[in-house]
């Protein structure tokens, strides 16, 4: 088969692509030539990340398509069900990026308890002429250790973040509308392991009880004013799932109250132009929708991708 892979694939997955025999193209193609390429080089699957999009008249456009693969977990930019209607298989890669993910959202807290994303833009323009200021002014940072951690959303990602919490001995919550408990393994370097029970308690006393709350859903309008009002004053919130499942605005109001001590973002509403009220805010630890941007992840992807193309 021919596979144009338009937003870029790992090594792995070159080779994993092209040791089966198909035929790659990895060219960055614009939107606007898409139908065209694909219709030139009767491309029978088409892989993206976030970048491209696959609608409804791309899919009617080109004939010759007969699978469409997203590099990652989210599928908002595809139209899957009018996909799978026409009889396309579309397919993602759920399982690669958790890990990346969640140590993203274990860095944004890590950081925002110990101030580091505000030293890191402060030390270098005051450092030098301010350290004793500097000093003092980021030297009231907390624990991770002891505090209680909620996760809504838990499927692979929260599973992954909440090993990592356990291991800094953090306590675990969720809320999730499938299983009550869940029993997560912890498996260390010499091959130990040892089984915690994390317990669903439920959204609302997610938001009630949690020094930190962290969102895991595939999307949808979830935290806004009403839920912060009932959070704990103070709490740590950390999106790295979907643009707009906590309101920006909302998240701002808190921010400048107190009611959030610190917020962690990875995604945002506007993309690729976030709010600066959030980039500016020196409460906010921010980074560029990079959840499953490491290495590691991308391997796993490209022939988790492969794998899926073997079997249309």
């Amino acid at each position: 088969m021919k596979v144009l892979a338009n937003d870029g694939i790992s090594a792995s997955g070159v080779t994993a692509i092209q040791a089966s025999g198909h035929e790659l193209f990895t060219t960055k193609v614009a939107q606007e030539q898409l139908v065209n390429f694909i219709n030139e080089h009767q491309i029978d699957v088409i892989l993206v990340r976030s970048a491209t999009t696959i609608r409804k008249d791309l899919i009617d456009a080109c004939s010759s398509l007969k699978g469409i693969g997203r590099g990652g977990v989210g599928m908002d930019n595809i139209d899957v069900d009018y996909a799978c209607q026409k009889g396309l298989k579309v397919f993602n890669t759920p399982a690669a990026s958790s890990d990346s993910v969640a140590e993203l959202v274990m860095g944004h807290m890590r950081g925002l308890v110990r101030f580091l994303h505000h030293s890191n833009r402060q030390m270098p323009l005051e450092g030098d002429s301010k350290f004793g200021a500097l000093k003092k002014s980021f030297a009231k940072g907390i624990e991770l250790r002891g505090r209680i951690l909620g996760i809504v959303g838990f499927g692979r990602i929260g599973q992954a973040l909440a090993k990592l919490a356990i291991g800094a001995g953090m306590k675990v919550i969720f809320s999730d509308m499938h299983d009550n408990h869940v029993d997560i393994e912890l498996e260390f370097f010499d091959n130990q392991k040892v089984n915690f029970t994390c317990e669903n308690v439920g959204f609302e006393r997610v938001l009630s009880e949690s020094d930190f709350i962290s969102v895991h859903v595939p999307g949808g309008d979830l935290i806004g004013n009403d839920e912060i009002s009932k959070m704990k004053d103070g709490v740590f919130l950390i999106n790295a799932s979907r643009g707009g499942v906590v309101n920006e605005e909302a998240l701002i109001e808190a921010l400048e109250s107190g009611k959030v001590a610190g917020a962690g973002l990875d995604v945002y509403t506007n993309e690729p132009t976030p709010a600066v009220k959030l980039l500016m805010n020196g409460k906010v630890s921010v980074t560029p929708h990079i959840g499953a941007a490491t290495m590691e992840a991308q391997d796993r992807i490209g022939i988790e991708l492969a794998a899926h193309i073997d079997k249309l």
